[in-house]
């Protein structure tokens, strides 16, 4: 295995690890922990597909990634705008 199958592994369990701990409550939907455990497995697929393309495996990476920062940042915004009403 070259280094971009490792990245495209542990970009994998990085994703899966963080779904598990989603269905396990050890994360809710909206912590931090996991979506920048969600981004960080995405990003490194991503990075993997760079060397080893596949156009569906790609394509659903970007989304991922958009969709994860989108979260993100709502998410940072909700709490700030809270800490301002507290």
């Amino acid at each position: 295995m070259d280094i971009y199958q490792w990245a495209g592994f542990i970009g994998m369990l990085f994703v899966v690890v963080a779904y598990l701990f989603l269905q396990m409550n050890k994360y809710k939907i909206k912590s931090l922990q996991y979506q920048l455990l969600n981004l960080v497995g995405a990003i490194l697929l991503l990075i993997s597909l760079f060397v080893h393309f596949n156009l569906g495996s790609f394509i659903i990476e970007v989304f991922w990634i958009i969709i994860t920062i989108y979260g993100i940042v709502v998410n940072l915004k909700n709490k700030k705008q809270n800490k301002k009403e507290e």
